[in-house]
């Protein structure tokens, strides 16, 4: 298929199955679709986990229940750019943890060939670790731009020390003019630079006709309006309205959590539904309505120490005589109900993240990039694995 075929088939089942997708589990007391209800209460509690961490299980669990769903593996699948890893001494890789270092090796060697023939542009640099292994790997030179100051005086450092050919700029790259960064003669390069500020790199890089472009796209939501902004002339006619609650889906496949940071996560959704079933029995108001965000600490603490934090939160009085522990129990159950919508809701979770990436490798190829999209690591390192190279 062409990337257009791809991208077209993709939308065809996205938009056919929504109903499935594009909804907020924490809305429901229960299974929304009555089609599914035996199929998701067969699951048990232990084996859920397992399930949602595995994306061909999830698709061959659901593939005779929802229609289309058997069409979504191949859809999903992308061809593995994957080469030799390239060899480093010890003081590139010192300071960089080892699944990052791993995913910077598979990400230079999927781009190397390309890096040796042109300057370097680094966008959202950090403190230059990618730019430091391509300038070591023989890249003529990078420019690595980056937000913070302090990063940037680290990475200049360590490039000076290593004596490596790289400058770093401190720019803001969402709010200052970088047009001069960008050059025809040049290779720009960005892993897991977020939202908006991978949009703009490519822009950027289209302005300047800059001859090639590697980049990992990462956060689709950030820095955006919360309707989607389509890129490509493909994805704006498609029938799809997509919220930041439909990009933030395509982030909900991850790398397991340490068990700890899991009985949390665990924790904090029982306790917030837990609050939820309260505050609707005290307000009436029955839709569900969010908490903020707070230090995970709060969660060692008590379910009833936690609901007076978000009762004043709320500007909620919470009367005297109320059995915390009978809406907690609420709230593990309707987590057994949340967690099995969710597990719905990731069937789609990687369709729509490769949606999102052909609506990006679409756009650059109707400004006459040549454009491949694969991945460049296996997803253990990390699922944002999806590399988009284009060639002018």
């Amino acid at each position: 298929m062409t990337l257009a075929q791809h991208f077209a088939a993709l939308d065809t089942l996205l938009y056919s199955t929504r109903q499935y997708w594009q909804c907020t589990a924490f809305d429901f007391d229960d299974i929304p679709w009555p089609e599914l209800t035996s199929l998701l209460w067969a699951i048990d509690d232990s084996q859920v986990s397992e399930l949602d961490a595995d994306q061909h299980a999830l698709y061959q669990y659901f593939c005779d229940a929802i229609d289309g769903v058997d069409e979504l593996n191949a859809l999903c699948e992308l061809p593995t750019t994957k080469l030799p890893r390239n060899e480093f001494p010890f003081w590139i890789s010192n300071g960089i943890k080892g699944r990052k270092f791993e995913q910077l090796q598979d990400f230079v060697a999927a781009i190397s060939k390309n890096s040796q023939q042109h300057p370097v542009l680094e966008w959202c640099a950090g403190k230059g670790h990618l730019g430091r292994m391509l300038a070591f790997s023989g890249a003529p030179s990078v420019h690595s731009i980056e937000l913070q100051e302090h990063l940037c005086e680290q990475g200049a450092h360590s490039a000076k020390q290593q004596q490596l050919a790289m400058q770093f700029s401190q720019a803001n790259v969402l709010t200052d003019n970088t047009d001069a960064f960008f050059k025809t003669e040049q290779h720009a390069v960005a892993l897991h630079a977020c939202g908006r500020l991978h949009q703009t790199f490519m822009q950027q890089a289209i302005r300047a006709k800059t001859q090639q472009i590697s980049f990992s796209p990462c956060c689709y939501h950030l820095f955006t309006d919360d309707a989607y902004q389509a890129m490509s002339e493909h994805a704006q006619h498609s029938q799809l309205t997509l919220t930041h609650r439909d990009l933030k889906l395509a982030l909900q496949e991850t790398v397991t959590a340490p068990s700890r940071v899991d009985k949390v996560r665990k924790t904090e959704v029982e306790w917030r539904l837990g609050f939820d079933a309260l505050r609707k029995s005290i307000t009436g108001v029955q839709h569900y309505v969010s908490v903020p965000s707070v230090n995970k600490a709060v969660f060692s603490d008590s379910f009833r120490s936690f609901c007076l934090w978000a009762a004043d939160k709320k500007s909620l009085h919470i009367p005297d005589d109320i059995d915390y522990n009978a809406f907690l129990e609420i709230g593990k159950q309707r987590k057994r109900v949340t967690e099995r919508i969710e597990l719905i809701r990731h069937v789609f979770r990687r369709a729509i993240e490769v949606w999102l990436v052909l609506d990006r490798a679409l756009y650059l190829q109707q400004q006459g990039y040549q454009v491949s999209v694969s991945t460049f690591c296996e997803k253990q390192l990390t699922p944002r694995n999806i590399l988009i190279q284009a060639n002018y």
